[in-house]
């Protein structure tokens, strides 16, 4: 199915999509749940609004302010760099294009809720009885999982199409 997007624009689809679904999600978390007051809707997930100032696990979270725009910077450039490789992309690499298209969906919608509030909206909390794992979003979500495919692509795919690409050459 995803060899669908054979062209670089599908992926950019799939970023869009990946950006809508985390901006409609961040806004209904945000009008239907009260700030820190967790809604239990399993015995090892809830739903918690918060808000994250710094990055990944809350990483500056308390730098003063200045994280904001080093986050941003960073997002940016991210997706600038993301959104080249996309268009230089072979179009049989489509499980590397997902992976990207992933990240930077993710990448985005985070980039939009710090450029919007200063902060990113997280709202999924999973939990072991006391053992809280960090708050997040389905931009985060998104990320983890182009990562996951991208590690997939790398161990089992990369090798593949360097090899196929060196027997053409040699013959």
């Amino acid at each position: 199915m995803l060899k669908r997007f054979a062209h670089p624009w599908g992926w950019f689809v799939l970023a869009a999509v990946v950006i809508g679904l985390d901006q409609w999600s961040k806004a209904a978390a945000t009008a239907a749940l009260q700030y820190g007051r967790p809604v239990e809707v399993t015995w090892f997930f809830d739903l918690t609004l918060l808000h994250n100032h710094g990055a990944a696990f809350s990483f500056l979270s308390d730098a003063g302010g200045w994280q904001r725009w080093f986050f941003t910077a960073i997002a940016l450039f991210m997706s600038v760099a993301i959104t080249v490789w996309l268009l230089r992309i072979a179009r049989e690499r489509w499980l590397e294009a997902a992976a990207l298209g992933f990240v930077l969906g993710g990448a985005v919608g985070n980039l939009i809720d710090r450029l919007r509030f200063g902060y990113v909206v997280d709202f999924i909390s999973v939990h072991y009885n006391n053992s809280y794992f960090p708050a997040f979003n389905l931009a985060d979500s998104a990320i983890c999982f182009g990562a996951f495919l991208m590690i997939v692509y790398m161990l089992f795919f990369q090798d593949d199409k360097a090899e196929k690409s060196g027997e053409q050459n040699n013959a």
